[in-house]
């Protein structure tokens, strides 16, 4: 990730980013949906289904598979903020989303040392084929 400043977000309403998106890697798709009032992330597809670069040795093994890796509130300028767990190191991260335009996504994770780094995911046409939802290790 590239450290940047945080951004003010524009106001981005759940409706316009619910959906599938493509990671900037391409090594993963995410399902956000409205959950309880968040805005929630699932893990649809992955390209390594497990959890194995997690610092924490009991929890290299688990499946990250459908695994939620955020459940962010709205805040008053509109952003959409929270805890973002990030499978390519185990970590999690204060997260903040940012819509540009209907395709893209920014998609920021700063450390408690304000440190930030982010990516832009893309937006996913059409839904990931349930023979590519299959992971095998």
């Amino acid at each position: 990730m590239v450290l940047t400043s945080s951004l003010a977000a524009p106001s981005a309403r759940a409706e316009e980013m619910t959906g599938t998106w493509l990671t900037a890697q391409g090594e993963a798709h995410i399902k956000l949906a409205k959950c309880s009032g968040k805005m929630c992330a699932t893990i649809v597809w992955i390209k390594s289904p497990v959890d194995d670069k997690n610092p924490d040795p009991a929890k290299r093994g688990r499946k990250i598979m459908g695994m939620r890796i955020f459940a962010m509130d709205q805040d008053p300028s509109g952003a959409w903020t929270g805890p973002i767990y990030n499978a390519d190191d185990g970590m999690t991260y204060k997260g903040r989303l940012s819509p540009r335009g209907d395709n893209e996504l920014e998609v920021q994770g700063c450390t408690d040392n304000n440190l930030c780094g982010s990516e832009v995911w893309t937006r996913v046409k059409d839904e990931v084929p349930a023979a590519q939802t299959q992971n095998k290790k």
